[in-house]
C-alpha cells in the first residue's frame, strides 16, 4: 500500500551524543566516518511509516538504513513494509534480514527511497555510482515520491565531480570508442576517462546489468549539468550516468557537530 510520507522538518540541526541525536550542545566526542553514516541513516529511517513501499539504497551508508528498517520490523514498530532493492548486494542483505521485497513492475510508485551519495552540491544535485549501482538506483529513485539522501559531511562539494569520479554506465560493445568519445566531450574541463576495473586492474568491473563503467575525472567544473547530462545520454553506447539532478528531496548530513537536514 502506498501512503504519503510525513512532512520533512525544515532547516534543522541536531547535535550528536554517544551516537544518537540530541537537541543539546555539540558533543565533544570524535566520531568515525562510519558512525556519522550510521547516525544519518537512522535519522532518515525516522521518516519511514508502516505500509510504505521503500527504495532500499546501496552502499556503506545505505546499509545502515536497511539494517535499521529490519530491526524496526522485527520489533513490530514497522509493519507491511515492501522494499525495492537498488542492487543485487542490497537484495541479498534485505533477504537475509527478512525484509519483504518486490520490484517496480509490481509497485511502479515508491513512497520513499533512502540512499547515500558520493557527492552533494549546494543545489542538492548528486553524484552516485562509485559503487557501481547507478542504473538501478536511478530507476528506483526517480520513481519515488520522496528521496532522502544520507551522507557524512565529507561528501559535500562545491561542484559535481570535485572529489573524484563521475561514473557512466556503458554497453560492453566498443566500450573504448564510447570512453574516448566521453573524454573528448568534456575536453574543455580537462576530462580523463578510465574504464573501471576490479582486483587491482586484473579484470573489468561488470555491473549488475552486465555493463561496464567508464569513470570521468574532471580538472574543472563542467558547467551546466543539464546540458552535460543531455550530451552524455545522446551517445549511443551510454546506458546512464551518475549525475542525479533535481532528484533528492532531502539531504541528511552528519558531521562532528551534529545532523543538518537540507530540504529541496
Amino acid at each position: 500500500m502506498a501512503i504519503p510520507c510525513p512532512p520533512f522538518i525544515g532547516s534543522e540541526k541536531l547535535s550528536v551524543e554517544s551516537g544518537a541525536m540530541s537537541p543539546s550542545s555539540p558533543s565533544p566526542l570524535i566520531l568515525t566516518q562510519d558512525e556519522l553514516k550510521k547516525i544519518a541513516a537512522y535519522k532518515a529511517v525516522d521518516f519511514v511509516q508502516s505500509g510504505m513501499v521503500l527504495g532500499l539504497g546501496t552502499g556503506s551508508t545505505a546499509k545502515h538504513a536497511v539494517d535499521r528498517i529490519a530491526d524496526l520490523l522485527h520489533q513490530g514498530k514497522l509493519k507491511d513494509i515492501v522494499g525495492i532493492p537498488t542492487s543485487k548486494k542490497t537484495h541479498q542483505q534485505a533477504v537475509s534480514l527478512g525484509i519483504p521485497l518486490s520490484d517496480l513492475d509490481s509497485h511502479p510508485v515508491v513512497d520513499l527511497a533512502i540512499d547515500g551519495a558520493d557527492e552533494v552540491d549546494s543545489n542538492l544535485n548528486l553524484v552516485k555510482g562509485r559503487g557501481g549501482s547507478l542504473l538501478r538506483e536511478k530507476m528506483i529513485e526517480s520513481a519515488c515520491k520522496k528521496f532522502i539522501v544520507i551522507v557524512d559531511e565529507s561528501k559535500l562539494v562545491a561542484h559535481v565531480g570535485a572529489s573524484g569520479a563521475m561514473p557512466v554506465e556503458v554497453v560492453p560493445f566498443c566500450w573504448k570508442f564510447t570512453q574516448d568519445t566521453l573524454q573528448n566531450l568534456f575536453d574543455y574541463a580537462g576530462c580523463v576517462a578510465k574504464l573501471r576495473t576490479d582486483n587491482g586492474g586484473e579484470k573489468i568491473f561488470v555491473t549488475d546489468n552486465g555493463n561496464y563503467i567508464v569513470d570521468l575525472f574532471f580538472e574543472k567544473d563542467i558547467g551546466d549539468l543539464n546540458v552535460a547530462s543531455g550530451a552524455i545520454l545522446r551517445l549511443a553506447g551510454v546506458v546512464e550516468h551518475g549525475m542525479f539532478l533535481d532528484m533528492a528531496t532531502t539531504v541528511i548530513v552528519a558531521g562532528e557537530l551534529g545532523i543538518t537536514i537540507k530540504n529541496k
